[in-house]
């Protein structure tokens, strides 16, 4: 099924890795679209159009500065998709007990050595 060249909502517009890269990239601060497009290896069309979808959607503002437009994140924007991700934050937590819980049991093992049978 073929992607649709626009996006309506945060999610969709996060699936495209670019923007995700982006929104990587606005986390240290404003910046320009030229600087952007440079450390992504695209060119400032290409990284034009994904800050128009980006801005449209909500995850991304833009104020001028002289003759510069700078981009930055719009933590509002991005509220939804960050409570979205905090619902499986128990998911996590519970496979990391399981998981410390299997080391300890591991260690426990080799501080105990080896068990009849086990030393061939």
């Amino acid at each position: 099924m073929a992607r649709a060249a626009t996006t309506s909502d945060a999610f969709n517009a996060i699936a495209e890795p670019q923007r995700r890269e982006i929104l990587v990239l606005l986390r240290g601060g404003e910046r320009p679209v030229t600087e952007l497009a440079r450390d992504l290896g695209m060119t400032q069309p290409q990284a034009s159009k994904h800050l128009r979808v980006l801005r449209e959607v909500g995850l991304v503002r833009v104020r001028g500065a002289g003759k510069q437009r700078l981009y930055g994140l719009d933590a509002d924007g991005l509220r939804p998709v960050h409570e979205w991700v905090g619902g499986f934050e128990r998911f996590w937590s519970e496979s990391f007990d399981r998981l410390d819980e299997y080391v300890q049991e591991l260690k426990q093992a080799r501080q105990e050595g080896p068990h009849d049978g086990d030393d061939q």
